[in-house]
Parts: C-alpha cells; sequence; structure tokens
C-alpha cells in the first residue's frame, strides 16, 4: 500500500468506470457518472488521505480513509462517541478481486487508524451492495443502522467497529 499520486488519477478512473458499469449490472446505483468523479480523488490525494494497492507493476485498488464523517451520520446510533476514522471510496479493480485486496484495504484502514491512535472506524454502503456488505461483516464491522445519502433511491447502511 502507498499513498496515491495525481499521476495514478487515470488509472483509478478506469477502476471507476469498470466498477460503476459492474454495480449498475445488478441495479446498484450507488456510484454512477454524477459521484465520484476525478474531482474526488484529486482532493483525497491532495489531502494525503487516498491510498492505492499495486499488483503485477498496476493499480488494483485504492480507499480513502479520513476523519471527516458525512453529515449524514448525526443522529444515528454509533457504537461510541470516540474519535474515529472512516473509510470514504474503495474500489477493487475487478480483475484483481477474489485474491484479497478487498480485505487488505480494510485491515490498512485500521492499522492506519490505529497509528493515528484512533481505535474506532466508520463506513457506509449502499443497501444493495451484496459485495462491499459482505466484505465488511467479513471483517467484523457491525451494521449500526441505515441512512439517505447522495439522495439516491436505495438507503445506505452504516458500520463500524471498534479496534481493540
Amino acid at each position: 500500500m502507498r499513498k496515491a499520486h495525481l499521476q495514478d488519477i487515470m488509472e483509478i478512473m478506469i477502476i471507476i468506470r469498470k466498477t460503476i458499469t459492474e454495480m449498475h449490472s445488478y441495479h446498484n446505483n450507488q456510484w454512477d457518472e454524477s459521484y465520484p468523479q476525478e474531482k474526488d480523488f484529486i482532493k483525497d490525494i491532495q489531502d494525503g488521505d487516498l491510498y492505492v494497492a499495486e499488483r503485477e507493476g498496476r493499480l488494483a485498488a485504492f480507499i480513502c480513509v479520513n476523519k471527516i464523517e458525512p453529515a449524514e451520520y448525526c443522529g444515528l446510533n454509533w457504537s461510541s462517541d470516540k474519535e474515529v476514522m472512516v473509510i470514504h471510496r474503495m474500489a477493487v479493480d475487478p480483475e484483481f478481486r477474489r485474491n484479497g485486496v478487498g480485505r487488505e484495504l480494510m485491515n490498512f484502514a485500521e492499522e492506519l487508524a490505529l497509528k493515528n491512535m484512533i481505535d474506532y472506524i466508520k463506513t457506509d454502503t449502499n443497501s444493495i451492495n451484496e459485495k462491499m456488505k459482505a466484505l465488511f461483516q467479513k471483517c467484523g464491522y457491525k451494521v449500526i443502522g441505515e441512512m439517505s445519502f447522495l439522495g439516491k433511491e436505495t438507503s445506505f447502511y452504516c458500520y463500524d467497529k471498534l479496534l481493540v
């Protein structure tokens, strides 16, 4: 894992397009042409919050981890009110799936939080994003509630995990 660089944007956007096509094939509109956009990833990189995993000399996956909680998280029954790291915008290139890359990203986020003296993580995904829901559950995250987000028709499930 390494911090993403602006030179990675083209490969990141290729993964985004593949992921959106796949999501839409099973009627998941979590991501589309309006979100996420290149400008979101440029900001993540400039803020130092975007990390990438490489395989076979290519960008295989990315994850954004920071302390920014969406306003929509307010009012949910979270497990703790501790300082938190939040996982945002995460994807694995379909060519590299089923090889533990998703779990590697999640483990990295947890290690990053602990390195920053934070032992609590929050995240969310669209309620019909079965692959992300399964990954979060496999990694020990628990559903704490749901919210409306990004003006989408389907709700988003919110997850958290205490690391210690």
